[in-house]
C-alpha cells in the first residue's frame, strides 16, 4: 500500500459481532493504522453503547444473533444514534445477494462487504470513507450553525454571544442567558443521571426552536447541553406568557390585580393575541415594560 496521510485524530471503529475470530483480525489490522476500536457483541448493546461512543465508523455483522442486522441500522439512523455522516458497514460471510445490499442501503448503510475481501480492499474503502467523515465533522465545528438542527454551534454561540453582549453594553439593555442539559433520572438510590437518548436531545433542541424568539440565539454546549440568550429580556422577576405572543405597542393602563411591575395583568386575564387563559403566571421572556 502507498503511504497514507496520518488522520487528524484517531478515529473510532465500533464493530458488532459475536465471533471473536473477526474481532481480533479487525484489532490487529485496523489499530496499526491509527484506528481505535470499541467491540461490542450484540445488536442490543450497538444500539446501547453508539450514541456514548461517538464513532466514526460502524462495522456491524449483518446477521446479528439478538436482533434483525437490517432494523439496527434503521434505528442507528432514525433515533440518530450516530450522526448522518457516519460511515455504517454491513459484513458477511457468505456473499451476498442483490435484496440484501438493497435492503442495508434503503436502511442507511453505506456499504455491504463479503468477509471474503481481501484486507487491503477493506483498509482502503475505510481509509476513503473515514477521513470523509473527518473533514465534515471539522467542517460543521467551523460553521455557525448546524444543518441538521438549525442550532447555532459552540463556535457560532461565542461569536453571537460577542455581538449581544456588545450591543446589549452599548444600549443598556439587558441580556439574559440560560443553560440547561437534558438528563434522564434514576429509579434507583443512585444520585448520578443518566446521559439522555438522542432522540430526547433532539426534542429537547425542537421545543427550544419552537418556543424561542426570533432574535434569540439558541445553540449547543455539548452532546446534550444547550445554551439560550435572549436579548431586551425582562430581569427576574417579571411575569408573562411564555408562549411567544407579540406584545401591544402601547401599554394599556395598569391593572391593580396584575404584576406591579410589568402590564400582563392578572393571571386569569386572556392573553392579548388569543381568547385562552392562564391558570397561572410563568417566567416572563418579553422586552422590559416601559417605566
Amino acid at each position: 500500500m502507498a503511504p497514507r496521510t496520518p488522520f487528524t485524530r484517531s478515529p473510532v471503529v465500533l464493530v458488532a459481532n459475536a465471533g471473536t475470530w473477526l474481532n481480533q483480525a479487525l484489532d490487529s489490522m485496523l489499530e496499526p493504522l491509527g484506528y481505535r476500536v470499541v467491540s461490542v457483541a450484540t445488536g442490543r448493546e450497538l444500539l446501547d453503547r453508539a450514541p456514548a461512543a461517538r464513532p466514526d465508523v460502524v462495522l456491524m455483522d449483518a446477521n446479528l444473533q439478538d436482533l434483525d442486522s437490517v432494523a439496527v441500522c434503521r434505528a442507528l439512523r432514525q433515533n440518530r444514534s450516530v450522526s448522518w455522516h457516519t460511515p455504517i458497514f454491513m459484513l458477511t460471510s457468505t456473499p451476498p445477494t442483490k435484496q440484501q445490499r438493497l435492503a442495508a442501503l434503503e436502511a442507511g448503510a453505506w456499504d455491504y462487504l463479503s468477509l471474503v475481501v481481501n484486507a487491503e480492499e477493506l483498509a482502503l474503502k475505510l481509509d476513503a470513507f473515514t477521513r470523509v467523515k473527518l473533514e465534515t465533522d471539522h467542517a460543521l465545528d467551523e460553521g455557525a450553525v448546524d444543518p441538521v438542527s438549525g442550532l447555532y454551534t459552540m463556535r457560532g454561540l461565542e461569536r453571537r454571544a460577542r455581538e449581544l453582549v456588545s450591543d446589549a453594553f452599548r444600549r443598556h439593555a439587558p441580556l439574559a442567558c440560560v443553560a440547561l442539559a437534558v438528563e434522564l433520572e434514576r429509579q434507583d438510590a443512585n444520585p448520578a443521571r443518566l446521559a439522555a437518548p438522542p432522540v430526547a436531545v433532539a426534542y429537547a433542541a425542537h421545543i427550544l426552536q419552537a418556543r424561542g424568539r426570533t432574535s434569540d440565539a439558541i445553540g449547543r454546549l455539548g452532546r446534550s447541553e444547550f445554551a439560550v440568550l435572549a436579548p431586551s429580556t425582562a430581569p427576574k422577576g417579571r411575569c408573562g406568557w411564555l408562549d411567544g405572543s407579540r406584545r401591544r405597542s402601547k401599554p394599556p393602563a395598569p391593572d391593580p390585580r396584575g404584576c406591579p411591575r410589568c402590564w400582563s395583568g392578572p393571571a386569569t386575564r386572556p392573553c392579548p393575541t388569543c381568547t385562552r387563559r392562564r391558570s397561572r403566571p410563568t417566567a416572563c421572556w418579553s422586552t422590559p415594560a416601559p417605566r
